[in-house]
């Protein structure tokens, strides 16, 4: 029996947007990064440079018998798009474009189905809260904190 849906999860989540066209180009990665990237645009899944926590979990049972349990989590996420000029306008609009196409890729759609519920992983999963950071240091940068929440039954 599992504890958690997490790790399925952050897999799922991981799938979908690697398999997302509108984010062909866009290097997806999961947690922290390891080393440097030559990628302008990346999405990292689990982690931001704002804190530490990868993911929020909250449990409590579903029903009485306590055999069932519903799982509420957030999973933190964070987009970064960098250029060499100082343009942060175009900077910020590519974040939010890249954010529009998470937010598509977690939408049912013929093709996927399953992406609502992170390939069945969970009952249900969304974009939720973000917050934008802007930076000018050899050249633009915006940064976008992000969580996909969702509800899991375990």
């Amino acid at each position: 029996m599992a504890t958690s849906a997490v790790p399925a999860a952050i897999d799922a989540l991981l799938a979908i947007l690697r398999a997302a066209p509108a984010l062909g180009g866009v290097r997806v990665i999961d947690g922290p990064p390891g080393v440097n990237f030559t990628e302008k645009d990346r999405i990292y899944i689990g982690w931001s440079p704002a804190s530490e926590q990868a993911v929020e979990i909250q449990q409590r049972f579903a029903s009485a018998g306590a055999r069932l349990r519903d799982e509420d989590a957030a999973i933190t996420c964070y987009i970064e798009t960098r250029r060499g000029d100082k343009d942060m306008s175009l900077r910020r609009s590519r974040a939010f474009e890249m954010l529009a196409a998470v937010e598509t890729a977690l939408r049912a759609t013929g093709a996927a189905p399953a992406a609502p519920t992170l390939n069945g992983s969970v009952l249900w999963a969304e974009l939720t809260a973000g917050s934008l950071v802007q930076v000018q240091d050899n050249g633009a940068m915006s940064g976008l904190v992000f969580t996909v929440a969702y509800r899991a039954r375990i």
